[in-house]
């Protein structure tokens, strides 16, 4: 699978995966392990990796810090209609950190995924 992908470290990786399959439209490539599964969509790759268990991202760096979910880098996914998407996400119980904001002629939002990391749902100017 060559190519470019992201990892993200969750708490729970069958959560993640009901999640960004449920929720997002992600399918499931790979998950040879309870603590790593492969995600892809539009031939985007998502990594995520659990916090315990053997290998990958999740292990300690040499100085003791440990790789955690959350934090602000995040991964964009384009939708037609964020007002819409937002409405259907939000009846189906999904976190957002705050509400639409308007850019430069764009829409926005941050979504949470179960493990807190965030998803940018990006609504591009009408053309």
């Amino acid at each position: 699978m060559p190519g470019i992908s992201m990892r993200y470290i969750v708490d729970d990786v069958d959560a993640a995966l009901e999640f960004y399959t449920k929720h997002l439209g992600f399918s499931v490539a790979l998950h040879p392990a309870p603590t790593f599964a492969i995600l892809t969509k539009d031939g985007f790759r998502l990594l995520v990796s659990g916090m315990t268990g053997p290998g990958g991202g999740a292990q300690a760096m040499p100085d003791g810090r440990k790789p955690e979910p959350g934090g602000w880098n995040r991964i964009q996914i384009e939708v037609a209609d964020l007002e819409a998407e937002v409405a259907t996400l939000r009846q189906a119980g999904a976190r957002f950190r705050g509400e639409i904001v308007q850019g430069i002629g764009a829409k926005q939002i941050l979504l949470e995924d179960p493990a807190g990391n965030p998803i940018e749902l990006f609504e591009a100017p009408k053309r």
